[in-house]
């Protein structure tokens, strides 16, 4: 088991909604000797320092993940890189297909070489469900980034460097998700969904930074972690938090999966059922020989799909999560 108290820690992406969460959960936890932030953006960094983010571990790096001399410079030092910088908007990345690529794709390559070369001890990277059978730009390169991940593996030699990514879904009120959406759009007393059998998996940030910090803890290289969580229909969450609204029916958008998927049929035979999670284990033959834990082998033909999970939300669950459980029906009336 890796200790990650009174490590030099650096996240990529810091100052993102999870990034946020991650230095707060490990400033407070596990009262890191150094707690480097690495963003591009200099205002959201003066943003969080003064919002409280201004322990004496903490380093705020201007940089970006295309810069691998830069980020080389940020990891002198470093014992663990948590890299959750991306793109991830699903229909600026079809817009921007080059920009997408050379963030999450080139990015995560430079992140795997600049960690290569100062010899860190653990690189864990953010994926998603839209990694598995991508239809969009988004999902085809965060799998490829899971690919780079898995594989960089096979580079450190003797070194005790090791790469494993964490895959999960979507983060309750996290930049970008549904939630901000209706939340705006009950104002006007209309709702808009996409499929009113659309299902997505449902995870809240904190959950989120507590898987992530427990794979670091406990990986051996090349995994690839994924949280058991529940599913939700988008229809249900409108009904949440709209309930006096009118929703409309607008069509699935380009790029858009009905339903996701977090563990496909082809993973599954080479995936691990543990208590909180699967553990995907690579197919490489450096693999071999390594630490797997105690856990149970998939059935044939399992899917993990969030159509076919065994834990849904239903309305109450819903509203105590996005902290609306006790709020008096937000917008205007049915017509």
């Amino acid at each position: 088991m890796f200790d990650l108290h009174n490590r030099n820690i650096l996240i990529t992406g810091g100052t993102g909604s999870f990034g946020k969460k991650c230095a707060e959960a490990l400033r407070r936890e596990y009262s890191p000797q150094r707690l480097i932030i690495f963003s591009r953006d200099e205002l959201k960094q003066h943003e969080m320092r003064a919002g409280g983010f201004d322990d004496p571990c903490f380093r705020y790096f201007i940089g970006d993940v295309r810069d691998v001399d830069r980020l080389r410079r940020a990891m002198v030092g470093v014992d663990v890189v948590i890299h959750a910088a991306a793109l991830k908007q699903v229909p600026a990345c079809e817009y921007n297909p080059i920009e997408a690529i050379k963030t999450n794709v080139d990015g995560a390559t430079n992140v795997i070489e600049a960690a290569l070369d100062n010899r860190v001890q653990r690189v864990l990277a953010l994926s998603t469900d839209k990694a598995v059978n991508p239809v969009n730009l988004y999902g085809a390169t965060k799998l490829v980034a899971e690919k780079l991940f898995v594989q960089a593996n096979s580079y450190r030699g003797g070194d005790p460097i090791r790469f494993a990514s964490v895959r999960y879904g979507n983060v309750v009120g996290s930049r970008g998700s549904v939630i901000p959406l209706f939340i705006e759009q009950r104002k006007t007393g209309k709702i808009t969904v996409t499929d009113p059998q659309m299902t997505r998996f449902w995870i809240t940030l904190d959950q989120g930074v507590r898987f992530v910090l427990s794979a670091i803890e406990r990986m051996d290289g090349g995994e690839v972690f994924v949280p058991k969580i529940p599913s939700m229909k988008v229809i249900d969450l409108a009904k949440a938090m709209a309930p006096d609204c009118k929703i409309d029916e607008i069509g699935i958008r380009p790029g858009e999966k009905l339903h996701e998927v977090l563990v496909s049929e082809d993973e599954a035979r080479h995936t691990i059922e543990l208590d909180d999670s699967y553990l995907i284990t690579p197919v490489h033959p450096w693999w071999k020989g390594q630490t797997v834990p105690a856990g149970h082998p998939l059935p044939a033909n399992f899917r993990y799909t969030s159509d076919n999970n065994t834990e849904w939300l239903d309305l109450g669950q819903l509203r105590a999560l996005i902290g609306e459980d006790n709020s008096p029906a937000k917008g205007k009336a049915r017509t």
